[in-house]
């Protein structure tokens, strides 16, 4: 969907409008926490220039025109006016400098993927089509070693050596999401919390839980892979909606 730039003076304005857009989304599902999560998008060619939400703005106030353009190898990044919080610059900052193929990143401490980090198996299983779309396309990341400053940062970028693997579910803390662009990080992230939330509510029944085999879960997560434009068609009817209630997320 395009957009009218309305600060002509910036540059990746459509990008900035999608990201605004699904922090938007993200807050209205309550999939945000107070002011502590974080999302960016690179922009550049090999990933190290990428926008990210300012330090401790609500997701639900966030305006593309908010966002800042940050260099994931600049060290004086931090110094700048309305700097990102710390420990999302570190996460985010080697996550776009060590891991290609992560052109979007978004973090949540969303509920259900939280409880699902914080189990003693953390692994989402193949129960339902929603689920299936993420077999053996998750890392679970089961050595949390704090606030994620610089150090705890790289160790957690260096998780992702396998591009078909873009959901990190972060042991005691929350999860990571990646992927090629907002649309596509927005739709992987929306539908594994409602994956997470189906798991620990079948769970809570205390019945026997019904897998799908490896070979059909394995067929389902291709199949959704392959499946054309939903990622695009749902980000663009989220805009849709935040359009016609007169929104200035595009501002």
């Amino acid at each position: 969907m395009a957009v009218t730039n309305l600060r002509p003076n910036m540059s990746h304005w459509q990008e900035r409008v999608d990201l605004a857009a699904a922090f938007r989304w993200t807050a209205r599902l309550n999939m945000h926490e107070a002011v502590s999560n974080h999302f960016s998008l690179a922009v550049n060619d090999d990933g190290t220039r990428f926008l990210m939400n300012r330090n401790q703005v609500h997701f639900s106030r966030i305006r593309a025109s908010d966002l800042l353009e940050l260099d994931a190898n600049d060290p004086e990044a931090m110094k700048g006016p309305d700097a990102p919080d710390p420990t999302a610059w570190a996460l985010h900052a080697a996550i776009h400098r060590h891991v290609p193929f992560a052109r979007c990143a978004m973090h949540v401490h969303s509920i259900h993927s939280t409880v699902l980090a914080s189990l003693a198996d953390s692994y989402l299983p193949a129960i339902d089509q929603n689920s299936a779309m993420f077999h053996d396309r998750q890392v679970v990341d089961d050595h949390y070693g704090g606030l994620a400053f610089e150090e705890e940062g790289e160790r957690v970028a260096a998780l992702f050596t396998d591009p078909k693997k873009k959901v990190m579910i972060m042991g005691n803390h929350g999860i990571m999401v990646i992927g090629s662009d907002v649309a596509d990080c927005f739709n992987r992230m929306f539908f594994f919390e409602r994956a997470a939330e189906t798991y620990i509510r079948a769970l809570q029944t205390g019945q026997p839980l019904r897998r799908l085999s490896d070979e059909v879960a394995a067929k389902t997560a291709q199949e959704v892979d392959d499946y054309p434009g939903q990622a695009e068609r749902h980000l663009g009817e989220l805009k849709l909606i935040l359009d016609d209630e007169g929104s200035n997320y595009a501002t």
